[in-house]
């Protein structure tokens, strides 16, 4: 059973998510404000495979939060707030989150939105959940990669546009289709936010970053020649 960590302050909003996660065959820890969810996360961080982090917290704040979550763990975060401005997604996307839904919303749409991170994070390719591109090796369900044998550490979004690549190997992957695919259909983002995921993942990759081809004026695509 995946294990699910809800740090809202909302009592009626933990209560609700909390019934329909676990409704949905979901393990579900709530924590009513950041110290407690941090504490949650320092004890559980080896089993839990999602948090539910809302950005308005009464002692710590979920930017925050998300920091040092991502200072410690891959672990996907979907952040859950009342404010929508394109800047506070820019701002969560690039400290690490993978997802971002906004208040008043459906309950069955975050349970589809959950369902489908969790799907993207391990759910595997491949019969034994690895691929491999000219050195290049990714583990999708342990979210490792290695380049000539060597691990290298990439965060959640480049793992993704690396594992995007490497499925549509030798095509052209428009930047759209990252965005759509990587970030979500509902991001409304500038494509520049791709370029500048694409340039962190291409210094990640060191000798490799030769493999990633820009083809201007549409994408990217990963090809050997």
């Amino acid at each position: 059973m995946q294990k699910v960590l809800v740090i809202e302050d909302e009592e009626g909003m933990r209560d609700i998510l909390k019934t329909y996660l676990e409704n949905n065959g979901y393990e579900v820890l709530v924590a009513e404000n950041g110290k407690a969810g941090l504490e949650y996360f320092n004890n559980n961080n080896k089993d839990i495979s999602i948090i539910l982090l809302d950005i308005m917290l009464p002692d710590i704040s979920g930017w925050s939060l998300l920091k040092t979550i991502r200072e410690k763990s891959k672990v996907p975060v979907m952040m859950i707030t009342a404010r929508g401005e394109e800047y506070d997604k820019l701002l969560g996307f690039e400290l690490g989150a993978d997802d971002y839904v906004v208040k008043p919303f459906s309950p069955k749409e975050v349970i589809a939105r959950v369902k489908a991170i969790l799907s993207r994070t391990y759910g595997a390719s491949e019969e034994d959940g690895k691929t491999e591109y000219e050195g290049i090796s990714i583990n999708v369900s342990s979210r490792e990669v290695t380049v000539d044998g060597e691990k290298i550490d990439l965060t959640p979004k480049e793992f993704d546009l690396l594992k995007l690549l490497i499925d549509n190997k030798g095509k052209v992957v428009s930047r759209e289709k990252c965005l759509n695919e990587v970030w979500g259909y509902d991001f409304y983002g500038d494509l520049r936010t791709v370029d500048t995921h694409i340039k962190q993942l291409r210094e990640k990759l060191g000798e490799k970053r030769k493999l990633i081809k820009t083809v201007w004026g549409i994408g990217y695509k990963l090809d050997g020649e």
